[in-house]
């Protein structure tokens, strides 16, 4: 590396450089397990600083990545080499259906401008008061709504970024890089068939042109994303939340595809260690619920959910927003409450906890895990995205236990019965090794030339994705 880097840098782009030992220890952490230690942190304000950077970078050969809210669970927003903390790029702009928004930009403060206007955006991460637009486009982020209104990549319209080479580009409308990106598609392409997918880049997804969509998941790897369009929707008139106590996990599995075709707008899982947190007094039988919201033909909708489950099924019902609201609360704090719940000496790398399967094999997945967690010696909480076949899992074990062994059999698993190693977190560090475990040798070659398309020095967020 470089020496004087920072001072360098300063007078490259006349914007705020830090070397800081405080600050670079502050950046050298996120939400995950990991640690990277950056040389240098950089505040840019314009694009062309940016540009200005990325080309000092491909010559000296230093890796370089956006940095958002902090909150990934996987390590993608970590480096050795220089962080952009994207925060001064916070314009947004609210139109009929859609905003424009630039990506440093929290979640919280998007909500804050559209309930004015009342309109929301589709994803909605359980960290979404912290988490920056950048930060989801680069995971392909979701939520809780994702069932009814999908993941980022269903929602982007179009966006900037700096690739590698510092070019300034807009997809889809630059018809060089679209031709380029297009000429990467074949019939051939096999992914797999679910709802939720944020492992390697989506190419399955650039259908009718639409070229913008291959930056959703990218994780900094093809480019520094400066601003994007995304859709909105507008504020359901009516919405009704229904609590679903169930005796087991695998009764949760196994009632997920008759309450699908109700057509909710999110069907969540908390099990037992994260109920004790919530103030409710639960019948002890009950082990684990679902969380099932409607916000359009709702009485319609309700009833045939009624129809179909046993009356003392169902431990709650409401209709008042605050009621819902507070419910909601209680399912997005699952991770401080998964958290909470272990101690630091049994705490486990965030490594499997983001598969996602067909929902027709939900049946299947409790069993293996229970299995594996058994040979293993370790113990699981699970809450998640159910209806959309993504249950996250947090391992618990006072033993070293070997987490990659446990993880390639997880995985391979998950892949056979057509499952994503990730739904909505992403590679990074955590699951880049087994990339090549997803998908066959002809993609994985397919995203190598992707790479080299926006990046051919390889110096944005290297060794993610790709390994």
């Amino acid at each position: 590396m470089i020496k004087n880097l920072a001072s360098r840098l300063q007078k490259l782009v006349n914007c705020y450089v830090s070397d800081e030992k405080q600050i670079l220890r502050f950046y050298s952490v996120d939400s995950s397990f990991y640690k990277k230690n950056p040389k240098v942190v950089v505040f840019p304000k314009h694009a062309s600083q940016i540009s200005k950077i990325i080309k000092f970078a491909s010559r000296e050969n230093i890796p370089i990545v956006a940095r958002g809210g902090s909150t990934g669970l996987v390590g993608s927003a970590l480096t050795n080499g220089i962080i952009l903390d994207m925060k001064h790029f916070n314009r947004i702009r609210v139109f009929n259906n859609h905003i424009a928004v630039g990506s440093g930009v929290s979640k919280g403060q998007t909500d804050q401008v559209l309930l004015k206007h009342r309109k929301f955006l589709g994803p909605n991460p359980s960290v979404g008061p912290y988490c920056t637009i950048g930060g989801m486009i680069s995971t392909n982020a979701s939520g809780t709504k994702s069932l009814k209104y999908g993941s980022v990549i269903d929602n982007l319209l179009s966006i900037r970024i700096i690739d590698g080479q510092g070019r300034l580009i807009d997809l889809p409308s630059n018809s060089n890089i679209s031709r380029k990106i297009n000429s990467l598609l074949d019939e051939n392409i096999v992914f797999p068939d679910v709802t939720k997918n944020s492992c390697g880049y989506r190419l399955d997804k650039i259908k009718d042109g639409e070229t913008h969509k291959i930056i959703a998941g990218s994780e900094s790897t093809l480019g520094i994303i400066l601003e994007a369009k995304l859709k909105i929707y507008n504020i359901p008139r009516k919405r009704e939340l229904f609590v679903i106590g169930l005796d087991s996990l695998e009764s949760a599995s196994e009632l997920v595809p008759y309450i699908l075709p109700l057509n909710p707008a999110a069907l969540e899982l908390i099990d037992d260690s994260i109920m004790k947190f919530i103030p409710f007094n639960f019948d002890k039988r009950i082990h684990c619920l679902l969380l099932v919201e409607f916000d359009s033909m709702v009485s319609k909708s309700t009833k045939k959910l009624q129809s179909i489950i046993p009356k003392s099924w169902i431990i709650y019902e409401t209709v008042k927003a605050d009621h819902i609201a507070r419910w909601w609360a209680y399912r997005d704090a699952a991770l401080y409450y998964t958290l909470k719940n272990i101690p630091k000496n049994h705490l486990i790398p965030h490594i499997i906890e983001d598969a996602t399967i067909p929902v027709q094999n939900l049946q299947f997945l409790i069993p293996i895990l229970r299995k594996l967690v058994k040979e293993y010696k370790s113990r699981f909480v699970t809450y998640g995205h159910i209806g959309n076949g993504n249950i996250h899992i947090r391992l618990i074990s006072s033993n070293h236990i070997q987490v990659n062994n446990l993880a390639k059999e997880f995985f391979s698993f998950v892949i056979a019965i057509g499952g994503s190693i990730s739904g909505e977190h992403g590679d990074g560090i955590a699951r880049t090794k087994y990339v090549k475990m997803q998908y066959s040798k002809d993609v994985y070659s397919k995203f190598i030339r992707l790479k080299q398309i926006f990046d051919p020095k390889s110096i944005l967020n290297p060794k993610n994705i790709i390994s």
